[in-house]
């Protein structure tokens, strides 16, 4: 059942084509949707993954997703590139970006609860990242909560700036950090590290904690992790230049062509 469900989820996305109910095959709770999407990571690049992304760390988000809380993907290899990067409008239904503070850890972090400063001692690099997300879903209180994990919660790429050299040292404060997000010059939104859960750091903890990281195990050294966005998600209408900068993290650029 589990096979047949992952497959149904990558063969949608393999034809740009709107996910579709799963019907008996769906999940029925957010655990088992988490089940299923690791279900999904073996046929995408196997495990362990190169990452994690949290998304819905907003009451907005969430509200608009149908979540109770914030939600965790797995992230493929095959799905990060550095800036400046390219992507084609084409090969997604309908993409957009999220203005995001990145990180890649330099140790494991058990799966189970921890706090934001045990998260944070793991940290090795922060950046500037953009997400890339893909709206390949109808309604989504037909589609359900547990589908929605089990496919990542709109996941579809990322790119990832240059890590801050000596950022502990620089006493750097993630949560006052403002980012913004803006497409072929014009800023379409901007927010700062505080709006994800308080603090990245205590996103991080939630991540730690999530059934997401209980089904893959925990997060593991040299991972990166996309915190969750400072903005809603921008959507992108055609082929464009899209930047997003945080100061004192840098920027990254990615064109839709």
């Amino acid at each position: 059942m589990a096979s047949d469900a992952a497959e149904a989820i990558i063969e949608a996305r393999r034809s740009r084509r709107i996910l579709a109910p799963l019907g008996r095959l769906a999940p029925a709770t957010p655990e088992a949707g988490y089940a299923l999407q690791k279900e999904v990571a073996l046929r995408l690049g196997g495990l362990p993954p190169a990452g994690f992304k949290i998304g819905a760390t907003t009451t907005q988000m969430q509200a608009y997703l149908g979540l109770s809380g914030p939600a965790a993907g797995f992230v493929p290899k095959a799905g990060l590139k550095r800036t400046p990067a390219s992507v084609r409008h084409a090969d997604y239904v309908d993409p957009g970006i999220e203005c995001e503070v990145g990180l890649r850890l330099a140790r494991d972090i058990p799966a189970g609860r921890c706090t934001a400063e045990e998260a944070a001692d793991a940290v090795g690099e922060v950046f500037a990242a953009m997400e890339i997300v893909d709206r390949r879903y109808g309604d989504l209180a037909v589609l359900g909560t547990p589908t929605l994990i089990a496919d990542q919660v709109f996941h579809a790429g990322g790119v990832l700036g240059p890590p801050v050299a000596g950022w502990r040292a620089l006493g750097l404060d993630l949560a006052a950090v403002r980012g913004r997000v803006s497409v072929d010059g014009a800023v379409k939104g901007e927010g700062i590290g505080a709006d994800l859960m308080g603090h990245p750091f205590a996103a991080l903890a939630w991540l730690a904690g999530s059934g997401c990281a209980a089904v893959f195990g925990g997060l593991r050294a040299g991972q990166v992790v996309f915190l969750g966005s400072v903005t809603p998600p921008i959507w992108i209408d055609g082929p464009c230049h899209t930047v997003v900068e945080f100061d004192g993290l840098g920027r990254v650029e990615l064109d839709f062509t």
